[in-house]
């Protein structure tokens, strides 16, 4: 492959500034608990407010969001639960009698409590708030908790809405690492979250990655800064591709944007047209230093290697714009999510189309795939014997296969069902005989 542009700098670069701003804010509340978090408030938010939304102000803030804007988050809302309903309709309970006459089964069981946390900063993220919050509801999650950045006097009016909308029970007027902290330990709520959900900037992203390492709580997944990446063949459309390479990099100055093509000429039309679109935007500086920074284009051999080059990169978002759609959907394997044909872009995911936006970064598309119902859920198993014959078929062999591992105290338990339901038979095998009781 050829790079006809390399990135200058890497997210690897950034990864851990903010891990020591993190774990002092951290050990802070550990300490002081509640207190902590009001100071932090104070200090990063300017608030001194309660933190959790009245029903009197949600109802005041509801009211200011213009009927039209309601409908279309209503609209959002309306994709976003047909597909969580969907996703939560291909997992479900079961049981089976094994061969050796074992009962066993699975119950899929919601979380008690979960926490989503919708991001704040320089956009309203009203979106987001559907994609948490309405996944967990479909899931049966029974406390959804979700927390927002004030924006002055209160948080977002259209966030405030999604978030009533998509069935939070608590809204916590709250953003950064304190908010995080306030989910994971159930501070103001009395409801420790078992899993916090949702997008946020590094610091966020950092205390989700502590708190779960001290197995306080699970996450979703580790989100980084936004990535997309554009695969496009010589049949795809220049200004398509660059404006919608464009659309992701404004999320903000370290946004990786890539290009993976095997057309030198649509490669180079791409690297004319970026700087005129991004120089056209109300705000270039965002994606203007996201492009120079962090953006790529890579000129393959064929599609083979342009798959080979996206499944190491693992974007978070992947667009395909090339021939064969078919070919592409069952060849690639490592992202987010994916985006088939000019039909379709990335703003149709982040916004409404559907499957839900929260979806790994920096290379976790390796391993897992975005937010959905089922991370919302618990897989529990189960099993019975269901005869006595049954009970001494699976005791034999978990007798041998404990002392092929080296725990007897495995084997003894297994023995001990052999001696109990079975007294006078003779096994071919060593059998520990237990002193009666």
């Amino acid at each position: 492959m050829e790079f006809l542009k390399k990135a200058s700098h890497s997210a690897e670069q950034h990864a851990n500034e903010a891990r020591k701003v993190v774990e002092a804010v951290l050990k802070d509340i550990r300490a002081r608990g509640e207190d902590a978090v009001r100071d932090l408030a104070k200090k990063f938010d300017h608030w001194d407010q309660d933190f959790i939304l009245s029903p009197e102000k949600k109802a005041r803030l509801i009211a200011m969001v213009p009927q039209s804007v309601q409908d279309d988050i209503r609209f959002a809302h309306d994709q976003i639960t047909a597909f969580a309903r969907a996703q939560r309709e291909s997992i479900r309970d079961f049981e089976i009698v094994t061969p050796a006459g074992v009962r066993a089964g699975q119950k899929v069981i919601p979380m008690d409590t979960v926490g989503c946390y919708i991001p704040g900063g320089r956009f309203a993220h009203t979106c987001s708030a559907l994609m948490s919050i309405a996944t967990a509801k479909v899931a049966g999650v029974k406390h959804i908790i979700a927390a927002t950045p004030p924006r002055g006097d209160s948080i977002d009016p259209s966030v405030c809405f999604a978030m009533d909308l998509a069935g939070a029970d608590i809204i916590l007027e709250m953003g950064g690492i304190q908010s995080i902290a306030t989910l994971a330990y159930g501070l103001f709520t009395g409801h420790p979250a078992n899993m916090i959900a949702g997008p946020g900037n590094a610091f966020v992203a950092e205390a989700k990655a502590l708190l779960t390492s001290e197995g306080l709580c699970g996450i979703d997944l580790f989100a980084g800064p936004s990535e997309i990446a554009v695969i496009a063949d010589a049949t795809a459309d220049p200004m398509t591709v660059a404006i919608d390479m464009l659309s992701q990099g404004e999320h903000g100055p370290n946004s990786p944007v890539w290009l993976f093509t095997d057309s030198r000429e649509l490669g180079e039309k791409v690297l004319e047209l970026l700087p005129k679109l991004i120089a056209d935007m109300p705000d270039p500086k965002t994606p203007e230093a996201g492009w120079r920074d962090f953006g790529e284009v890579i000129l393959c051999r064929d599609r083979e290697e342009i798959a080979e080059v996206s499944d190491k990169y693992a974007p978070e978002h992947l667009e395909v714009q090339a021939q064969d759609l078919e070919w592409w959907l069952q060849r690639l394997r490592s992202y987010g999510s994916l985006f088939m044909g000019e039909f379709s872009n990335v703003p149709h995911g982040d916004k409404c189309s559907g499957p839900n936006h929260i979806l790994p970064t920096k290379k976790a598309a390796h391993f897992t795939g975005g937010l959905n119902v089922h991370k919302y859920l618990k897989i529990m198993t189960y099993q019975e014997p269901t005869s006595v014959d049954a009970c001494l078929k699976i005791s034999e062999y978990a007798s041998r296969l404990s002392r092929v591992e080296g725990m007897e105290g495995h084997a003894r338990a297994c023995d001990w069902r052999l001696q109990k339901f079975a007294p006078e038979k003779t096994w071919n095998f060593p059998v520990y005989k237990h002193p009666q009781y």
